[in-house]
């Protein structure tokens, strides 16, 4: 029987999509309800404006209606203040469940090949790798990963937090070309406005998270229970040149001894 390289224990498994869906319904449940009511929440701040300035108003002197105007832009105002902080907790939300996902799938495979590798160079390579070259590594392994549902919108999740985190950038860019429902346009379907379009118009709504948080559910419930050693093993180059260290200085500590 060949050798078990990666063991998915079912305990483990659901104690990770238990962590998962904990932290999405608590952050619905104590942060994002939070935003329910935005609308009455700034017509009632227009209404505490106007009547803190009432004392400023001289009927002799000022209009009433350029005081309603006043108190109707400053409700605007906080709105438009109110559904930026949205975007931003939810940007926030999903940066913390793409984050602890990448947190987690990177130590359960160090755990898995500190059973048949010991050395520093294989644990530096897999902090060190991007997205890419962890889906190239399990890949390697047959599992298809980049053929599942849920793969693009792990990609997906992946551009949003790292445009979110960086700003400006090449994920931005990829986001303008390949995901334009990131970004806010208003309704301006003009693509001079989308190609000059900033970080501070990324977005994402409640319907984003939903599919980030299910893409990630679905991953787990996809790992493989067993992957086994297979004769002909074609791993990324970045992994097999710090197995082949770690392997190096394994022989010269034998040597040594």
């Amino acid at each position: 029987m060949a050798y078990v390289l990666f063991h998915m224990w079912e305990p483990f498994r659901k104690q990770v999509i238990a962590s998962h869906n904990f932290y999405v319904e608590q952050t619905q449940k104590r942060l994002l309800s939070q935003f329910q009511n935005m609308e009455a929440e700034a017509d009632k701040y227009g209404e505490e404006w106007l009547n803190s300035h009432s004392h400023n108003f001289d009927p002799d002197r000022h209009d009433p209606a350029n005081f309603y105007e006043q108190a109707y832009d400053e409700s605007i105002a906080f709105y438009q203040m109110l559904d930026d902080m949205l975007n931003r907790t939810r940007l926030s939300v999903v940066a913390g469940i793409f984050h602890e996902w990448d947190k987690q799938l990177r130590g359960w495979i160090l755990t898995e090949i500190n059973h048949w590798n010991y050395g520093d160079e294989i644990k530096k390579a897999i902090c060190k790798a991007n997205f890419g070259d962890i889906i190239d590594l399990l890949e390697a392994f047959d599992w298809s990963i980049r053929s599942r549902s849920y793969y693009t919108s792990l990609d997906r999740c992946r551009l949003v937090v790292n445009a979110y985190k960086h700003g400006n950038g090449p994920a931005l860019e990829s986001i303008k070309t390949q995901h334009p429902e990131f970004i806010e346009t208003f309704g301006n379907t003009d693509s001079f406005y989308l190609k000059y379009a900033d970080h501070t118009k990324l977005k994402v709504d409640g319907t984003h998270i939903t599919e980030f948080s299910d893409a990630i559910i679905e991953f787990w419930k996809d790992v493989p229970e067993y992957i086994h050693e297979k004769e002909s093993l074609n791993v990324p180059d970045w992994f097999a040149k710090a197995y082949g260290k770690d392997q190096a200085d394994k022989s010269k500590k034998v040597v040594a001894t």
